[in-house]
This record gives C-alpha cells, structure tokens and sequence, in this order.
C-alpha cells in the first residue's frame, strides 16, 4: 500500500552523474498506523484511514481517544482516509494496526502529493490572474485596474465567474507527476523530484499517480 501522510520539511538539491542539478522536496512521512478500514457492506464505500503526528492526551478530545484506542492506535494528531480504488488495493488485504512507513515507496515510481498551497492574501488580477497592465503613456489611468468587467444597459450586472481580485492561494492543490528519488526508512524522510505545494511545516498527503 503506497500512501502516507507527511508533513513538508523543506527543499535540497542533488547533482546527477552528467552534473546536472535536480531540486528535492523533502517529506517527513509516516510512519502511519492503520486506524480504520471501511468497506462497502459496512460503511457504504471501501478506504482506510492513517493516523499521523504524536499527541497529547489534552490536543485529542474524547471520542477520538476512543476511536484509536479501538484500534489499538496510539493518540495521533491526524487523521485521512485514502480511497482503496485510488490505491489500487483491496480492503481486505489491509488490516487495522498496521504500520505503513516509507518502505510502500519505490525509487523512481510516480505519486502525486496534496497539501494546502501558501496564502498569498488579497490580490490583484495581474497577480492573481495574470493579466496585462494597461498602457502607461497618453494620459491612460488604466495601469494595473481589471479593465471592463460587465456589460452594458443588458443586462446591466456583472455576470458570476468572472476573474476578479481577492484572496489567492490557500486552497488544496494537487501536484502529479512527482517522481521518488529516494528513500530513508531509518529517519522517515521521503525525497521526491519537484515541488509541493504548501509552507514549510505543512500536512501532505502522498498517494501514487
């Protein structure tokens, strides 16, 4: 089973053997217990769910506490269900307690990493949207503005949808084509070829592409 949560420790780099630089992303990932497996006759769709991050019994609230207990998990702060379809695994054939550690992935295979992508706050369209700026010569005040955004006496509205400013980034994003480098079991860090989306420090999920 190749999926595991993990959390964006930062960026390196390594040097192939023609000298040619290639970015990293480092991820701290796993290990993840198995918390619960759901399957179709008893909950209406088949996925499992991974735990992820120590806690304290005070950062857990009760029904939580009992719901890894139950599974004879330790207290975790996170927690995600992974489709088995998107895995690619039968529900049966994984059971709760399990542990999965980045020993799942194999060097050189493909996955595809979700996380919440920076916030950039309150943007303007160029940024946002990458729009042309107007002209600045000939008197024009039209230098970093939107430019017509409606139309006319009909139907005298601005219709839904339209690019506009506003709050840009943090929001979940999804970024295929990752490919795994390498792998250290022993410091749980996982090292794939590219960037992910997210801050330094933030949650990542990581299934296969």
């Amino acid at each position: 089973m190749a999926a595991i949560i993990g959390r964006k420790v930062g960026m390196t780099q390594i040097f192939a053997e023609d000298g040619q630089r290639v970015s990293l992303t480092v991820i701290e990932a796993g290990p993840c217990p198995v918390v619960q497996v759901k399957t179709e006759e008893r909950d209406g769709y088949s996925a499992v769910q991974l735990g992820f991050g120590a806690a304290k019994a005070k950062h857990v609230n009760k029904p939580e506490q009992g719901h890894l207990q139950k599974a004879g998990a330790p207290l975790m702060r996170h927690l995600h269900e992974f489709s088995t379809e998107d895995l690619g695994v039968e529900a049966d054939g994984v059971a709760e307690g399990q542990l999965i550690t980045v020993d799942s992935f194999i060097p050189g295979s493909y996955v595809k990493v979700t996380g919440v992508s920076k916030g950039k706050g309150y943007a303007g369209t160029i940024k946002r949207h990458n729009f042309k700026r107007g002209p600045k010569s000939h008197g024009s005040h039209n230098v970093r503005g939107p430019g017509s955004i409606g139309a006319a006496a009909y139907p005298a509205r601005v219709f839904k949808g339209i690019r506009m400013s506003g709050h840009m980034g943090a929001r979940q994003v999804t970024q295929r084509g990752l490919q795994v480098v390498d792998r250290d079991p022993e410091r749980n860090i996982l090292l794939v070829k590219g960037a992910v989306p997210g801050a330094v420090g933030s949650i990542v999920f990581v299934r296969p592409d």
